[in-house]
């Protein structure tokens, strides 16, 4: 049996294992409409159409080339849904959300109490549900003051723990 072009298992099971089937299908649904020449790719063209299909008629070059220098390689379906991986996934660095965290550190002591966070990210702004908190708190490493270390945390949140990676190692290992 021949080889399929362009394929390579171990790079793309990685991301399509990132989300449920009927989400990938819904994408495979956005990436067919802003492909608009339906060629297998997003271009400038493609991002122009789109663009114009909402209704925005003229939009800088160099606005759409910042939009393509943010892929990786060309854009196919695989690079397209993990761009979208890394942006729902929250893709910040480590240091934009240590520095989030230092907001509510004004000490400088790289912990922040666990009551008075808990009480903000469930109170302020873009709330946080009891399932949410909970899964954040869990993460954590909190001390017995109940100071909870917020640097270990967006290590946590940037790079997973290691449990996560052994299970994901054997996982492969399995394959």
């Amino acid at each position: 049996m021949a080889p399929k072009k362009g394929k390579k298992k171990a790079g793309t099971s990685n991301v399509f294992s990132q989300f449920e089937q009927s989400q990938i299908q819904e994408f495979k649904e956005a990436f067919g409409m802003i492909d608009a020449n339906r060629d297998g790719f997003i271009d400038k063209d493609d991002l122009r159409a789109t663009y114009a299909s909402l209704g925005v008629m003229s939009i800088e070059n160099s606005k759409l080339d910042e939009m393509m220098a943010e892929a990786p390689a060309a854009i196919n379906f695989t690079v397209f849904l993990s761009m979208l991986a890394d942006k729902l996934n929250g893709a910040d660095s480590e240091d934009v959300i240590v520095n989030a965290f230092k907001l509510f550190d004004p000490e400088g002591k790289g912990s922040i109490p666990k009551e008075y966070l808990s009480e903000v990210l469930t109170t302020q702004a873009d709330r946080f549900n009891e399932d949410e908190l909970k899964s954040m708190i869990d993460a954590a490493s909190i001390d017995e003051a109940g100071n909870l270390d917020y640097k270990g945390l967006a290590y946590i949140m940037t790079h997973g723990d290691d449990e996560e990676g052994e299970e994901e190692g054997e996982e492969e290992e399995e394959e």
